[in-house]
């Protein structure tokens, strides 16, 4: 009977999934807000769905009955908070982007799954570490569309914006922890700062400051210089993934701003010859690009993780092998770069697609906004957030599917970590933010 109740259920998931996914984009074609609503509300019961049979699964499957009790505790834990977020941001703003809402709790009941799956025979202690930091980082987001509410002068900071991420980079490169060849992490008091996924939000903020005062060529080369600064700190830290994030993101700021193809291509240009550079000074770098090339050469060694992550889709098809029938515990830090590797497997191509349509929709959002903002200050903050997000995205997945070299990047939402969870919980509140406010606009119009 459990064998039967895991099938089914693996195939409802997936059927869920792709329902919740529909009603994504589906959001997008509604102009009247009680359609948008009634969207909304049937992700919530789609993704609550998901959630139950999730854990209904790996209750059914574990056989140690204190995990069991775990299991339903932290069941509960989750359906709690995910009802409390969804309705007090509603009550807190009453503006807020539902669809941005849903699909925050639709990521993180991915990221939940996975990672209390991942750690069942451990106690649920990475799962459980990675509640109480979202919990604590939704909290602290909620006051984030406050401020982009009232604080219009945040546009007068630039030079704050450039000190502060210029400083912490440094402060990293020169005393961080080292991880897997790169200097990423600051440590206080027993736990782990990665600062770079902070300085991604005070970069965007100084880029569109440089450029709501001013696109002249003094300007662009100022801002060029100080990007170009993050950019070198980031390399010599050997942050190569970060440092991608910053430069590509700083390129088509630029491009939007200006308008001008000649930065865009000169940028280009100085960005490839960049990474041949980099290929040719950093042993870390030529390793990772030499077990993307052929994994298969050294599978024992430098292509061991790509090949384990591949084998992982590649079990799994179309449909997956279903929750805990897998092994997607042979993969390295499978719950951190390679989480997607993990979804593959266990719950399907189909599913791991529509993750990727989730995020594919949180940027279309992410655009509209940007779009539909006045203020050119505004705008290219929502632009460039954007851009950081799907980035950030594409260079996760595309690691983990052989598709480019792996850069060490986490799925936002997904993956576990910290700094992760806490910057994209202030990322989509920064969007928020700026939505609410063109609502309130739109509000006072129609009323006047």
């Amino acid at each position: 009977m459990t064998n039967l109740i895991v099938e089914v259920s693996k195939y409802l998931m997936i059927l869920l999934m792709a329902v919740y996914t529909y009603a994504n984009f589906r959001f997008f074609s509604f102009q009247d807000m009680e359609k948008k609503r009634r969207v909304c509300g049937g992700q919530n019961r789609a993704m609550f769905s998901i959630h139950f049979l999730a854990y209904l699964v790996m209750y059914l499957k574990t056989g140690n009955e204190s995990v069991k009790m775990m299991l339903i505790a932290f069941y509960v834990a989750q359906v709690v908070f995910f009802l409390c977020y969804i309705y007090m941001y509603r009550f807190l703003y009453r503006n807020v982007s539902r669809l941005l809402v849903n699909n925050t709790c639709m990521l993180l009941c991915v990221g939940f799954i996975m990672l209390t799956r991942l750690s069942l025979d451990k106690g649920l202690d990475k799962a459980v570490r990675q509640f109480v930091i979202v919990v604590i980082s939704a909290a602290l987001s909620w006051l984030v569309p406050y401020v982009m509410e009232r604080v219009w002068q945040l546009y007068k900071l630039q030079w704050v914006y450039a000190g502060a991420g210029i400083l912490v980079l440094l402060i990293v490169y020169l005393t961080g922890n080292e991880s897997f060849g790169a200097q990423l992490s600051l440590t206080f008091g027993g736990f782990s700062v990665q600062p770079s996924e902070f300085v991604k939000l005070t970069f965007v903020l100084f880029t569109a400051s440089m450029f709501y005062q001013s696109t002249d060529f003094k300007t662009v080369v100022t801002a060029t210089a100080v990007a170009a600064a993050h950019v070198l700190i980031m390399v010599l830290s050997k942050d190569l993934g970060g440092a991608l994030i910053f430069f590509i993101t700083y390129l088509l700021m630029l491009f939007v701003a200006t308008n001008n193809w000649f930065y865009l291509g000169a940028g280009t240009i100085l960005g490839a010859g960049a990474s041949v550079g980099a290929y040719q000074l950093f042993d870390h770098v030529k390793r990772r690009v030499l077990a993307w090339s052929n994994p298969w050469a050294d599978i024992d060694n430098k292509g061991y993780q790509i090949t384990q992550s591949l084998f992982a889709i590649g079990t799994g098809g179309w449909f997956g092998m279903g929750l805990c029938q897998g092994m997607p515990g042979k993969i390295p830090v499978v719950e951190k770069d390679f989480i997607f590797s993990a979804v593959s497997e266990e719950m399907g191509g189909i599913f791991a697609i529509c993750v990727l349509l989730i995020c594919l929709g949180c940027f279309i959002q992410f655009m509209m906004i940007a779009t539909s903002m006045q203020a050119v200050f505004y705008k290219l903050i929502a632009f460039g957030l954007g851009m950081e997000y799907i980035i950030q995205v594409f260079l996760t997945v595309g690691g983990v599917t052989k598709f480019i070299p792996s850069t060490g990047v986490t799925l936002p939402f997904v993956s576990y970590g910290g700094s992760s969870i806490l910057s994209t919980f202030i990322l989509f509140g920064m969007i928020q933010g700026l939505y609410i406010l063109k609502r309130n606009d739109q509000e006072e119009l129609e009323e006047g």
